[in-house]
């Protein structure tokens, strides 16, 4: 019979974080997070106060989601997604692959001259792990405005080439990292999974030992108010 190490990650290898998104107006008026995309992962929202949308920007087309408590809106990778807080928005954030989207797969929408260049990329994304807390929203806020400008670009963009090359630069940007991602979801949702079809061989077998190895765990965040992406987070050790 086929053996596997119990799971006891969260279910199906993913993670959360409580998200505060951002109130900051943007040059466009919008007030709201950095647009970017996951190459690899799923993304759910649970809309849990307040009200706003999630813009999102795919070879479909551009399309925007309400958002209000008790919503639950999910994307698959490649969608460029922009969220908009019309009013005291918080979200709790599903992330396929134990948090990989907060973990290194994610690519903003910047300008296409940071794009070719990882090293000017990593200088306009990266902020500053030391600085004083007004520094670091600053550079927050910068970085947020470069994507937006690189995404209302992609949305003002006529045919499919811009989005393509966009994509194709992003795929670049994260191929040294692959290698991590894949022991990442090796051990998080491939394990899960695994896990799942031996129970299911034992129970079948009539044998369901497993059930007595059963537990019980909870968490509390590690790290509460962090800059991301799109707002203020609330992050805990299992993502």
């Amino acid at each position: 019979m086929v053996s596997a190490a119990p799971y006891e990650g969260l279910p199906g290898g993913v993670a959360v974080s409580r998200l505060t998104v951002y109130d900051w107006p943007a040059d466009d008026g919008v007030r709201g997070g950095t647009p970017h995309l996951h190459l690899t992962c799923s993304e759910a929202y649970v809309v849990t106060g307040g009200r706003g949308a999630v813009q999102t920007l795919t070879a479909s087309g551009y399309e925007e989601t309400p958002l209000e408590p008790g919503t639950v809106a999910w994307f698959t990778p490649g969608t460029i997604h922009r969220l908009v807080n019309e009013g005291e928005l918080r979200i709790t954030v599903l992330m396929q692959n134990s948090g990989l989207p907060e973990a290194g797969d994610a690519v903003l929408t910047l300008p296409p001259r940071f794009l070719t260049d990882p090293a000017a990329y990593a200088a306009a994304t990266t902020l500053p792990a030391d600085a004083p807390e007004a520094e670091r929203e600053r550079a927050a806020r910068a970085r947020r405005d470069l994507a937006v400008e690189g995404f209302l670009a992609l949305r003002a963009a006529e045919g499919p080439e811009p989005l393509a090359e966009f994509h194709r630069a992003a795929a670049a940007l994260v191929g040294p990292r692959l290698a991590g991602w894949r022991e990442r979801w090796r051990r998080g949702a491939g394990a899960a999974a695994a896990a799942t079809g031996v129970q299911l061989d034992r129970l079948a077998a009539g044998d369901a030992g497993h059930l007595a190895r059963a537990a019980v765990r909870a968490e509390q965040p590690s790290e509460r108010g962090r800059f991301g992406m799109c707002g203020r987070l609330d992050v805990y050790p299992g993502g």
